[in-house]
């Protein structure tokens, strides 16, 4: 999958509440609601909400990332 179809998935899913899974270079599978996707150079970054865990958020890289789907 190609970066700018990646940030276009996170972004449509940060819009409209969607829960989305990736998959990173080294094969971990990280899944969440975006809640911020950062693509400015210096970023470059999403923010995922764990399911059933709204308090925590994770920071993914956007170049770790080679797949991403709506679940």
């Amino acid at each position: 999958m190609n970066t700018d179809a990646i940030v276009e998935l996170l972004s449509y899913a940060n819009g409209n509440e969607c829960t989305v899974r990736l998959i990173l270079r080294d094969g971990t599978e990280v899944i969440g609601m975006p809640s911020n996707v950062d693509t400015h150079p210096t970023a470059f970054e999403v923010f995922l909400r764990p399911p059933g865990d709204p308090d925590t958020e994770i920071v993914v890289s956007i170049a770790a990332i080679v797949s991403a789907e709506m679940i």
